[in-house]
Order: C-alpha cells, then structure tokens, then sequence
C-alpha cells in the first residue's frame, strides 16, 4: 500500500472508531509494521490533523476534523449500498473484503444526516452465497484482466476432461451460484468461456497482450447477436 493510501486509510479508521485506536491494531488492519503506523502518525500531525494519543495506550481523531464530503442523494446511496451487499454474495472473497472497506471509505466521508440514511437503510441481498473456487485466485484473474496477462490454466470441463491452456482474460460475468471467465483461448484460437468451479490451477504465463483487450472484448460483445439463445455469448471451452 503507497503511504497516500496508508494515510487516508488511518484517517478512516481513526474518524469510524469510537475509542482510542491502538497502533498495533492499525498496523493489522492494514497489513504493515506498527513502526510504519507510528511514522504515519507523525507525519498526520505534522500535516496538522488532529490526532491525540500516544504510544502503547492508542489515538483519537479530535471531533470537527473532516475531508471534503462526499453528496448522494437518498436513491444513489441506496444503490451504492444495496450493490455493496451484492458483492458480499459473490464467490470472490477479494472483492467480498473490499466491498466492506468501500462501505467505511464512504461512510466516513459523507455528511452526518447521510451517513446514519446509508448504515441503516434497510435494504438486504438475499438468496445463497457463491462458493469460492478452490483452486482459483480471483484477485490473480482480475489483475490479468487489467494488465492484460497471458494465464496458464488447467482445466477439467463438464465431462471431467482435463486440458492445459494459455488464455487471454477479457471479462468475468458473475452469477448468482458461480463465476465465468471469458478469455481467448489459444488453444481453440476463439473466445471461450471457463467457469471458474473448473479451473485447476492458475498462474501467469509471463507474456502479455497489451493493447489487445479491448479489441476482444469487442469481438466478444459483437458474438452475441450471432448466439440468440445466450445474451452473454456463452460458448464452451
């Protein structure tokens, strides 16, 4: 995590806590040495915000400090809150956690009268929960999406056949009970469609194909008119 983000990190918590928040319980909420949280702390004082406390006994945010507020109206924070607790129903445990830290951030930084409408309107997700894919890094496959990473795969498809192949990750269509992954396969030397329940084993082949996904993606979208059965263009691997 850079120290920008560390920093505004540590404001979050301090202004989301109701006691004094220790530096040993900072440095494990955000993965560092408490020796980072206490350099962290001397720099936010030194930049003049208002934190009180000391070591080994913890610190507070003094009441009246505020970042600029963030302004949704009540059906924008009713969204954000109820697509918030969509994820939370996903098999991707990743995007599970950073559904809980989004909901901090912006509780954090709206106005009071907004921040009690977000954190009780009653508003839920319900149904089953995914499974998260045993052999698969979600977070792996959704960094290769953005840099645009060759991944090799093993893969056991519905007749328990298993394939090796190099792919290039496009997209990720999340269902209520699973997950897809649509890539390039250069294998088949097509788009194709993997569920992630049936994926072995994943890893970065260590060859990229930069500047090429958004032209797959295209291709893909464009595949669907021609498969009117299946909006999504889902094809088998």
């Amino acid at each position: 995590m850079r120290k920008a983000s560390r920093l505004f990190e540590i404001i979050q918590i301090l202004k989301l806590s109701r006691r004094a928040v220790t530096a040993a319980e900072i440095a494990a909420r955000l993965e560092v040495t408490v020796r980072s949280i206490y350099r962290d702390i001397a720099a936010l004082q030194a930049m003049r915000v208002p934190i009180e406390g000391e070591r080994g006994l913890g610190y507070i945010l003094r009441p009246g400090f505020d970042l600029p507020p963030l302004m949704f109206d009540h059906a924008e924070a009713d969204a954000i809150l109820l697509g918030l607790r969509l994820l939370e129903r996903t098999g991707d445990m990743a995007l599970k956690d950073a559904a809980g830290r989004v909901g901090d951030k912006i509780a954090a930084a709206v106005p009071e009268p907004l921040r009690k409408s977000l954190m009780s309107a009653p508003l839920y997700a319900w149904g089953g929960v995914a499974t998260a894919p045993p052999g698969v890094d979600m977070g792996l496959i959704r960094q290769a999406i953005r840099d645009e990473t060759v991944l090799s795969l093993r893969y056991g498809d519905e007749q328990g056949r298993v394939s090796a192949r190099d792919i290039r990750p496009i997209a990720l269509i999340y269902y209520s009970d699973w997950m897809t992954l649509v890539a390039w396969c250069d294998l088949r030397q097509a788009i194709r469609n993997f569920r992630t329940d049936r994926i072995l084993a994943v890893m970065p082949s260590g060859q990229r194909f930069q500047g090429d996904g958004e032209r797959l993606r295209q291709l893909w979208v464009a595949g669907w008119t021609n498969q009117p059965t299946s909006p999504l263009g889902i094809v088998k691997a």
